[in-house]
């Protein structure tokens, strides 16, 4: 019932919202912050609604750590296909969110996701992956956060993969904090048993922020092992605030 119920929320916003999408273009070209702003409200919305059916209980740690008056690069472990709308629904600030570029061929949310800034990467074509970095560095000048999955796919077991230093050059070239994000339950709400959403406790953690020209020089040339141990570090007290009543 839960995954029929989903379904049809998902059904109901691409119809009932697909006119609104396009208002939302021709706005863009105008005035884009304020298309992407409306763009990520109705978003956020959207999923909160469709999280609902989908018996999604989150517990969100850390905002206050997130700062309000600068743009940031989210770092975040990645679990499920649902990590992204996890992160719309907590992010405090207007973000674009880089995807794998195979969501792009979902016509109607590729749409959506060009209003909310986000960026499609082909992760089999390095030069295509660097045009993305180099956009999410304008990105970050013009005033949007980045949220980004440094292991580049999804983890699967206990183990993080390697984050990649390339994906925190757009703090490296910007000077913008890296904010570590540590993710967990979002694969067991639907990728663990599939096709089927499953009633679950989520928890998203914001971790303090990491400013990449403080640290020592060997931590600068790769940063990607120190954020990945931060995540990691997080990570293991996740288990004890899921189990909370």
């Amino acid at each position: 019932m839960r995954t029929i119920l989903a379904g049809l929320a998902i059904s109901l916003f691409f119809i009932l919202f697909f006119p609104v999408c396009l208002l939302l273009l021709l706005l863009r070209k105008v005035n884009r912050r304020l298309s992407s702003r409306i763009s990520q409200c109705i978003v956020r919305n959207v999923f909160r609604f469709i999280m609902l059916p989908g018996g999604m209980k989150r517990i969100v740690v850390g905002l206050e750590n997130v700062p309000k008056d600068t743009p940031v690069l989210y770092a975040a472990n990645h679990r499920s296909l649902l990590d992204s709308a996890l992160g719309y629904i907590t992010v405090p600030n207007l973000t674009g969110f880089v995807a794998k570029k195979e969501i792009a061929r979902i016509p109607f949310l590729r749409l959506w996701m060009k209003n909310v800034n986000c960026l499609f990467l082909d992760r089999s074509d390095p030069r295509a992956g660097m045009k993305v970095i180099l956009t999410c560095i304008d990105y970050i000048k013009d005033g949007y956060s980045i949220f980004i999955a440094p292991e580049g796919t999804r983890s699967h077991g206990p183990e993080l993969l390697p984050f990649k230093d390339g994906s925190l050059k757009p703090a490296q070239r910007t000077g913008c904090p890296i904010i570590p994000v540590a993710i967990t339950g979002t694969d067991e709400l639907f990728e663990n048993h599939i096709p089927w959403l499953r009633r679950t406790k989520v928890v998203i953690e914001y971790g303090k922020p990491v400013y990449l020209n403080e640290l020592p020089p060997e931590i600068q040339k790769h940063p990607g092992a120190y954020i990945r141990d931060i995540v990691t570090g997080m990570l293991q007290g996740h288990e004890a605030l899921r189990t909370q009543k």
